[in-house]
């Protein structure tokens, strides 16, 4: 066994078929753990029945107040939640580049994939709104 075997195979999110075979596509080693932790951010917690515990509460934030300390307290939590869901991964870091004129936070997630000591990371936008109520009656004349 490998020392990148540890890391997994898996059918590849979003899920997709291979047109020359017919077979679900798959993701190895890395990619695997990145795909893993995006499905972590986009899983609302209790939202699985048989694992209600899997997931964040990021969208709990979708609405908030956007000061520094909640940002920091958004990303504390992040922290833990990837930490405690992937066992393939260590040294987690999250840190938010705001870009309110725009209605989103950049959320810059760094790992360390624990077996191979390879750092990663994933960069993912998580939107506060998704327009302005001016911008929306412009669109629609």
């Amino acid at each position: 066994m490998s020392q990148r075997d540890f890391l997994g195979q898996g059918i590849k999110f979003p899920i997709q078929v291979n047109k020359a075979t017919g077979r679900f596509m798959m993701s190895t080693e890395e990619e695997s753990v990145k795909e893993s932790i995006y499905l972590i951010l986009m899983t609302q917690k209790t939202e699985r029945w048989v694992r209600p515990e899997f997931g964040s509460s990021i969208l709990s934030y979708t609405f908030m107040d956007t000061s520094l300390t909640r940002i920091n307290m958004m990303a504390r939590e992040l922290e833990d939640t990837i930490l405690s869901q992937e066992p393939r991964i260590s040294e987690v870091e999250v840190t938010v580049e705001p870009r309110l004129s725009q209605g989103c936070l950049i959320l810059n997630l760094s790992y360390l994939i624990a077996t191979s000591n390879t750092r990663d990371n994933l960069v993912f936008p998580f939107y506060l709104y998704s327009e302005t109520e001016g911008q929306a009656d412009e669109s629609m004349e």
